[in-house]
């Protein structure tokens, strides 16, 4: 039997339960990985609580979980290019990564390099693909001025590192507790709050050219007001703002290709991009990883270790 996590309504974190299922079999086309680690999401969570349900409708009951790195268990009939014992990392489009044992399409999985955490690798899909995206979205340019909101977070540390790749000036907004964080990801470091907008254009001087908003909560609008042109504003949250001001909203499936993943797996594994790990949890303690991630400001990846 395996495990995996599944939940009956909509609810805060007490709906989770972790049960025992038949292990899944792969299908033709299909592999099957014994799950090392599976990260965690905010979206996970909002899907949870219901708050995304004209979106993406949860059907009880309901598993969980996108990201995954694991070790290839059995291959389904017309499987080639892999074999069992193989490392890999990859994503579940079912929410069944978290789990001690996922089943997924071939073409889902790609090689974990050597040298990458299974903890990175587990948590990479969403946040990487998602960040990829938005880098994509605002065609950046070397010598150009990008702010990112939320900046320390899981997606926005990612953006920025891919940025400064680019040869951008990156002004990251976070809190007080990440400004030096942010300066050691070569971020020009600005303090949420009152007075923002003065001190971006004091960061600035010669203005913002794009805009990368993960966290919500009108930094559309502030980025407009600062004379950021829409077509280089890109939100991963504030979808509202999408339909009022036509900015884009390019996130994890303008890139939920395994060949953007490959890619941002060599990144990390080379150090190019890093991700740092928050926090990690056995499976059975699925309850403690979204308490802890719900309680919000943490400062890179909560990861399940079934």
């Amino acid at each position: 039997m395996a495990q995996a996590v599944k939940f009956d309504r909509y609810g805060d974190i007490d709906v989770l339960e972790v049960r025992e299922i038949p292990d899944p079999q792969p299908g033709p086309g299909q592999v099957a990985v014994e799950v090392v680690a599976a990260g965690i999401n905010p979206g996970e969570a909002k899907i949870r609580n219901g708050s995304l349900h004209e979106r993406w409708p949860a059907t009880f009951p309901e598993g969980e979980g996108t990201d995954f790195a694991g070790r290839i268990v059995a291959l389904g009939e017309g499987v080639s290019g892999i074999a069992v014992g193989d490392e890999v990392l990859g994503f579940s489009d079912k929410r069944s990564s978290h789990a001690t044992r996922v089943v997924v399409p071939a073409q889902q999985v790609t090689p974990k390099p050597v040298g990458l955490s299974w903890e990175v690798a587990g948590s990479l899909y969403v946040a990487g693909t998602t960040a990829f995206a938005a880098v994509r979205a605002v065609s950046p340019e070397a010598g150009d001025t990008i702010a990112v909101s939320g900046a320390a977070g899981g997606v926005g540390s990612i953006v920025v590192q891919l940025l400064r790749a680019r040869e951008v000036t990156v002004i990251g907004i976070a809190g007080p507790d990440n400004q030096d964080y942010l300066r050691e990801l070569g971020a020009v470091a600005v303090e949420y709050g009152d007075g923002l907008a003065e001190r971006l254009r004091e960061a600035a001087p010669g203005g913002i050219d794009a805009f990368i908003d993960t966290h919500g909560n009108g930094y559309v609008e502030l980025a407009l007001d600062l004379g950021v042109k829409p077509e280089r504003i890109d939100t991963i949250i504030d979808f509202a703002a999408v339909e009022k001001y036509g900015v884009k909203a390019e996130g994890n499936a303008a890139a939920d290709t395994i060949d953007v993943l490959a890619q941002l797996a060599e990144l990390a594994a080379a150090g190019t991009v890093r991700i740092p790990i928050a926090a990690t949890y056995p499976l059975g303690e699925v309850r403690a990883a979204f308490a802890e991630l719900e309680r919000g400001h943490t400062r890179g990846k909560i990861v399940l270790l079934p």
